[in-house]
């Protein structure tokens, strides 16, 4: 891997951001409205870095709740008014994307409107222009290698000298598929002391600027 070949691909939710638990907890209070309760464990294996569509089939099969367009516009509602209040960053990345000296892009399971929202409410707009590649734009949606794919050929870079950073295990199968380097962040609140069975684990920027100096500036 080279410095002028390289892209790093970074997924939003839990890696770019600390939104997770924000995710969680907006979903878990909507759904005690319809008699539904889920836990931490339950929203991390069926809900983490899934889309919309997906999450919507998860709660009809094991609840048998249809996630009505009432029921959505009700979680966006909760979540947009959580993140305005209490989103941030995930520690140490603005340092981080201010010194990569290489490519990057930012690959998601969540909608446009729903990932700029964000990046504007943690002040990480201004990082990403023209690099933001969303689960509408593919056909199958993590953790299919779709996405990645798509992000490194609009890049312009083989998916060998690609790295996916991802905090999710659909995200890391999406990565690993797409024949990509991956490393699992572990650094958002909802990993919080949660063990891994991935080789290549971070659970701070400071960690991949030491395992990649030469992909950032000093």
């Amino acid at each position: 891997m080279t410095i002028e070949s390289s892209l790093v691909i970074f997924d939003c939710d839990g890696v770019l951001i600390d939104s997770e638990m924000l995710s969680m907890q907006s979903w878990q209070r909507l759904l005690e409205t319809y008699g539904v309760s889920i836990n931490a464990e339950y929203f991390i294996s069926k809900f983490l870095g899934k889309s919309m569509q997906h999450v919507e089939q998860q709660i009809h099969h094991d609840f048998g709740l249809t996630v009505t367009t009432q029921i959505k516009d009700e979680f966006h509602i909760l979540l947009k008014r959580s993140f305005a209040k209490n989103l941030m960053p995930t520690l140490g990345i603005e340092s981080l994307l201010s010194r990569l000296t290489v490519p990057y892009c930012l690959a998601t399971s969540s909608s446009p409107e729903r990932t700029e929202y964000a990046l504007s409410c943690t002040g990480l707009s201004q990082y990403f222009t023209g690099n933001i590649f969303t689960r509408s734009l593919v056909k199958n949606g993590k953790p299919a290698p779709d996405l990645f794919l798509y992000a490194a050929e609009k890049m312009g870079v083989a998916p060998k000298q690609c790295i996916v950073i991802e905090d999710s295990p659909a995200g890391i199968e999406a990565g690993i598929a797409a024949n990509m380097q991956v490393i699992h962040y572990t650094g958002g609140s909802h990993l919080k002391d949660m063990p891994t069975n991935h080789t290549t684990t971070i659970s701070h920027w400071d960690n991949f600027i030491q395992a990649y100096p030469k992909l950032v500036s000093d």
